[in-house]
């Protein structure tokens, strides 16, 4: 059973957790909140939390296909007073940030988070491992080629698990080096792979538990879901309920999503076929 440190708070992974995803941005590819200002995201915090949310996921700049890079600055002023107004109204809650940037780390955790979750592990910015260590909170380690401006022309591989899982074995041991002590990985759906790529991922998933490490899934609304399925991500929640359920199926400890509730059931109901076993 994995169990991950947050700042004193352990969380028990036990049964699968829910990551819920607030997008401080304008330019997402589903909903981003940042002109609706800090007091309604602060009612969406507090609504993902009672529909089941273990963790509140924060970002403050758009990672979608083609999306260019803020400043660290411009970061800063998105993420920062909803962090501390979140964690002023809801000090229990868990927060985690979502930046490649080990600035925006370091001041997203001084002002209450207390998980990074880095869609570049570490690659984009040569010191966000030792940033993350001196924190001494969880790191969210993620597979991807390139940059998102430029990703989905990485997306060429042999043998897409095998490289994912060769760049996790020699990225964890990075970590390790570096005294990160607790180190979540994601694949990437959606992140310099394409849809028979993704697919492919999520059917082997269970391949990446051998290096005894939580998996956190990130397939909420994806291009995956609505290309394949001829729609667009505002509909696409049935389709997102049905991958999460066979990433949960296939070894997922963690779901990133925008739909708390419905990843809640999803969660309760796996919780209730594993017990028949």
């Amino acid at each position: 059973m994995f169990t991950i440190n947050c700042k004193g708070k352990i969380l028990s992974l036990a049964d699968p957790l829910l990551m819920g995803i607030i997008n401080a941005t304008p330019d997402s590819f589903y909903k981003g909140h940042l002109d609706e200002g800090v007091e309604p995201m602060i009612l969406m915090a507090e609504q993902m939390l009672a529909d089941g949310a273990d963790v509140l996921d924060i970002g403050g700049q758009s990672t979608r296909p083609g999306s260019e890079r803020i400043s660290v600055d411009e970061e800063l002023k998105r993420v920062l007073p909803l962090i501390e107004a979140i964690h002023e109204k809801i000090p229990t809650a868990i927060i985690s940030i979502d930046t490649y940037h080990s600035a925006v780390a370091a001041a997203a955790v001084a002002a209450g988070a207390s998980i990074v979750n880095d869609i570049s592990a570490g690659n984009m910015d040569e010191a966000m491992l030792d940033t993350v260590a001196s924190l001494r909170v969880p790191y969210v380690c993620m597979h991807m080629k390139g940059e998102p401006a430029t990703m989905q022309r990485e997306a060429v591989y042999e043998d897409v698990v095998k490289e994912v899982l060769d760049f996790f074995i020699g990225k964890i041991d990075s970590c390790r080096r570096a005294g990160i002590t607790d180190v979540i990985i994601d694949p990437g759906f959606g992140f310099a792979k394409t849809i028979e790529q993704n697919f492919r991922l999520l059917r082997s998933l269970s391949t990446l538990s051998i290096i005894e490490k939580p998996i956190l899934a990130g397939l909420s609304r994806k291009s995956t879901i609505y290309k394949t399925l001829g729609i667009t991500a505002d509909d696409a929640l049935n389709g997102t309920t049905v991958l999460n359920t066979m990433a949960l199926m296939n070894g997922a400890s963690i779901l990133r999503v925008h739909d708390v509730k419905a990843a809640k059931e999803a969660v309760l109901l796996f919780n209730a076929y594993k017990k028949t076993e």
